[in-house]
């Protein structure tokens, strides 16, 4: 080598010692090919949702591995909404190959294509001249971009100006604009979205990214482009989801939230029942780590009420939430209860938590919040019984305070749940009897027999409201208009409750439509069951019809001491004077209050009537005798049937 070009290559050496390690050239995003110089203080962590967190994984993944679009034609994917012409299926990576983070590498381009980047060293120096006074340009911040900009337009329009790092950010500025303008010119909006020139760039810069971008940020994106209207069988929305569905590992609590949030809006289609399944398996495996109600809630919404009865059951007996509940709004926890009545979830320590809260708080709520709270609780069968002795309490002392929904509300949930007070039970029943009566000359005739009904159930008869309710045009408006059906079951209700119970109408007959009969098969193993312990069916009947539109599944005539069955074709035997009669109900746990063996408002009615007509009830719980073998069932019915057992009311597990 000459002189001169030793020279030249030490004049080199000496030149590259001056410029600083964190100095480096970077190809643009978009692909136009700016240098940028990276200033060595700048910190991604500082900016949430707007640009990568430095965790990174190291791990090499694909794109488009089987990804499902909705056709292909001729070795092209059709696209709608997004694309005017057909988009060839991808056979290399629209992001970088391999991807690292770490203190000492930074990710270069050699220049000649947007797909290939080098990774070289650098080292950080706290020296800084005037190659580190360019700063990379400052990630858009989504809240502020949306402030900012009146229309879906105006955000591609910024983006098109200065494309920048992330591109989720933009679309997340777009759904909160979505979000505040009406249906009809968001409808608008949509469609001029779609038209932008700067549109299809916005879906190529998201789809380049979604295998670096920071998961949670992944999902918010993806919520966001749903939510937004895209169509879901794109490349871009069906590239995200196979993302997702190859990073889902990396799932938190928080995670799982927002994923099961953007789930519940999309279609069927292969991804997203690949995703979906992926979602039970991770839910399966985290279920007991979830330590918030509102994550459980979208998780049980997305999951939905046909998930198998494992994972099901799963998500009913998690630990108890009393920590987490604490300090929830009223909109937030009336939504996890009406997901739940909505799904069919039935999670007892959920409401248990939700209930105490309620009741330890109750000054702080208005009186229609704890009845919304009670009536939700009520189509879900739970009953709190301190929540409702506290709401008795104020009734009690505040009937004024009262309106006709309130009183109306308040009679069903205490007559479905069968809650009686220890001590201001009668107080509590005279309290709305009387703020009833006070509402007579303007309460519906539909309103003022559920008020009634409700009275009747819980045996007590108010008798100003009884006789506006009795009155000719009171029924015969009740009987042509609304709900005919229900209300002629509730005025069939009121006649035999007049009839049975104590009351002063005993005389009074409300003339009434014939109910259809209902069919009803007793139980056939229960059949079997007395048939084998009674040796033989001429020792009891099924089955049975009643007045009042009341029947039985199986009658035994037995002595008063219930030590001896009589036969039916005895004459002598049932003519006794000390025979009783036993009525033997096989029934199920929606008689009950959940997980109780309290039973609720109709059930405690038709063992009261039955008792006035003179039967000894005994019940049978199908749940039991079902996982029972033969023998083991004939010696629980035995118990049942020549025991002195008390029918329970209170709570007791079941």
């Amino acid at each position: 080598m000459n002189s001169k070009a030793r020279s030249l290559l030490w004049t080199i050496r000496r030149f590259s010692t001056l410029l600083p390690r964190s100095r480096a050239l970077r190809i643009d995003p978009l692909g136009t090919c700016r240098p940028e110089v990276i200033h060595s203080k700048w910190n991604p962590r500082n900016h949430r949702l707007n640009v990568f967190d430095e965790g990174l994984q190291p791990s090499v993944r694909y794109l488009f591995q089987d990804i499902f679009i909705s056709k292909s034609v001729d070795g092209c994917i059709q696209t709608k909404g997004i694309s005017h012409s057909a988009v060839f299926k991808p056979d290399r990576l629209l992001c970088p190959r391999r991807l690292s983070f770490d203190a000492k590498h930074s990710f270069v381009s050699d220049g000649t294509s947007d797909h290939d980047l080098k990774k070289i060293n650098f080292h950080h120096t706290s020296s800084e001249d005037v190659f580190t006074k360019k700063v990379r340009p400052t990630p858009v911040n989504y809240k502020k971009l949306a402030q900012e900009c009146n229309s879906l337009s105006d955000v591609l329009d910024t983006f098109s100006k200065a494309p920048t790092f992330p591109g989720s950010n933009y679309f997340l500025a777009m759904w909160i604009i979505a979000k505040r303008i009406s249906e009809d010119k968001r409808r608008f909006e949509r469609q001029l979205m779609f038209s932008h020139p700067a549109f299809n760039q916005l879906c190529e810069q998201m789809m380049r990214e979604a295998k670096i971008m920071h998961y949670d940020h992944l999902l918010f994106s993806l919520n966001a482009i749903v939510k937004l209207g895209i169509p879901q069988n794109t490349l871009m929305v069906q590239t995200l989801l196979r993302t997702i569905q190859e990073r889902i590992n990396e799932c938190d609590e928080r995670c799982l939230s927002i994923l099961s949030t953007a789930l519940v809006s999309m279609e069927p289609c292969m991804n997203v029942n690949a995703l979906r399944a992926g979602l039970r398996i991770l839910v399966d495996q985290q279920v007991w780590n979830i330590k918030h109600v509102f994550t459980l809630q979208t998780v049980m919404k997305c999951i939905g009420k046909d998930a198998p009865s494992a994972l099901k059951k799963k998500l009913e007996v998690t630990p108890d939430f009393s920590d987490n509940v604490h300090g929830c709004p009223f909109k937030v926890l009336i939504s996890i209860l009406q997901s739940c009545r909505d799904l069919r979830y039935q999670n007892e320590d959920l409401f248990k938590s939700i209930a105490e809260y309620v009741a330890t708080t109750f000054d702080i709520w208005k009186l229609k919040q704890v009845i919304f709270f009670l009536l939700l609780f009520e189509t879900l069968g739970f009953r709190p019984p301190g929540l409702m002795d506290k709401l008795m309490e104020k009734v009690v002392q505040e009937p004024g305070s009262l309106n006709v929904k309130n009183i109306v509300s308040i009679l069903h949930v205490y007559s479905s749940l069968n809650h009686v007070h220890k001590i201001h039970n009668r107080e509590f029943l005279e309290a709305l009897a009387s703020a009833l009566t006070g509402c007579l000359h303007h309460i519906s005739s539909e309103s003022l027999l559920n008020a009634v009904h409700s009275f009747c159930m819980m045996n007590y008869f108010p008798l100003a409201p009884i006789n506006q309710l009795i009155k000719e045009n009171i029924i015969n408006e009740l009987l042509t208009s609304g709900d005919t059906e229900k209300n002629i079951h509730k005025l069939h209700v009121l006649n035999t409750c007049l009839k049975l119970d104590e009351s002063t109408y005993k005389s009074v007959h409300i003339p009434l439509p014939q109910l259809p009969l209902s069919a009803s098969q007793p139980n056939e193993k229960l059949a079997e069951v007395l048939s084998r312990l009674l040796e033989g069916e001429g020792r009891f009947s099924r089955n049975v019809p009643l007045p009042h539109n009341y029947h039985i599944d199986f009658e035994i005539r037995m002595d008063t001491n219930r030590t001896q069955v009589f036969s039916f074709s005895d004459v002598d035997a049932s003519s006794a004077t000390n025979m009783q009669r036993v009525a033997v109900l096989c029934v199920p746990k929606s008689v009950y209050c959940l997980n109780s063996c309290h039973p609720r408002g109709l059930m405690a009615m038709k063992i009261r009537h039955l008792n006035v007509m003179g039967f000894h009830v005994i019940l049978i719980h199908n749940w039991e005798l079902k996982k029972l073998k033969m023998e083991d069932a004939v010696t629980f019915v035995r118990k049942k049937i020549y025991s002195d057992e008390v029918l329970p009311t209170a709570d007791t597990t079941v």
